[in-house]
């Protein structure tokens, strides 16, 4: 399995903080976001890893690799210096499908979270179908926000809707993922119809009308670092962990 962490936004919510430095090299601990999530990936033995980022912010993570003396991860920047031409995070991924050899997980680099992805990786090795990961946030208004999902009792998602007015469940799709290698010709596909090329949850919604998709629904802790609450939130959750 390789993976592929997707960290080419510009993070306009969370200005100043993100002027000059990409969200997932903001500080947890003395620790950056991105480190948790690898720190995650590293339990699952995987030997190749992207970082796909933007070029405003490619020298940032250079250095910050450089830092940490990883041999398995690289960085692949795609064209954009401004939000205003950012290519999304699908088109994005569908850029890098020449580097995909194998099965692939995919992370937003923003995700930080609590739960071994080692029972994700278990299912998704049982099933072989396209896997992502679910998170419980227990209130309705909080679901709104995201993408919800609708699982069967095989734990088949059967509806998914990204940022419904009146969500169904308050499972909500996070920015984790384990695609079979074929699926990026979906991507592909996705891209050529001129969908919606930014929001993953989009891709997602029109995947599981393509084929079977199955949701893991993850315990612990979990944030979504968009905004300054929530990065303040888990600053102090992992605070107290200390």
């Amino acid at each position: 399995m390789q993976a592929i962490i997707l960290a080419g936004g510009f993070a306009k919510r969370l200005w100043p903080l993100t002027l000059e430095k990409p969200k997932p090299l903001l500080p947890i601990n003395d620790k950056p976001i991105i480190e948790y999530l690898l720190e995650k990936i590293d339990e699952l033995n995987v030997e190749n890893i992207i970082v796909s980022t933007n070029m405003k912010f490619k020298n940032n993570f250079e250095r910050w690799l450089s830092s940490t003396g990883r041999k398995n991860v690289r960085i692949i920047a795609e064209e954009s210096t401004k939000e205003e031409e950012k290519l999304g995070a699908i088109k994005a991924l569908s850029r890098l499908s020449d580097e995909v050899v194998e099965d692939c997980l995919i992370a937003a680099g923003d995700n930080i979270f609590t739960e071994s992805l080692l029972g994700f990786k278990k299912m998704f090795e049982k099933l072989k179908s396209p896997m992502i990961c679910l998170y419980d946030v227990r209130e309705p208004e909080l679901a709104k926000n995201y993408s919800i999902a609708v699982l069967e009792d095989d734990d088949r998602i059967v509806d998914f809707v990204e940022k419904p007015k009146e969500p169904k469940t308050t499972l909500i799709g996070t920015c984790l993922y384990i695609f079979p290698k074929e699926v990026f010709r979906k991507l592909d596909e996705y891209v050529r119809m001129n969908k919606d090329c930014d929001a993953p949850g989009k891709f997602i919604e029109w995947l599981c009308k393509e084929m079977p998709v199955y949701g893991y629904k993850m315990h612990g802790m979990w944030w979504d670092i968009g905004t300054v609450k929530s990065y303040e939130d888990a600053k102090r959750y992992f605070a107290g962990k200390r």
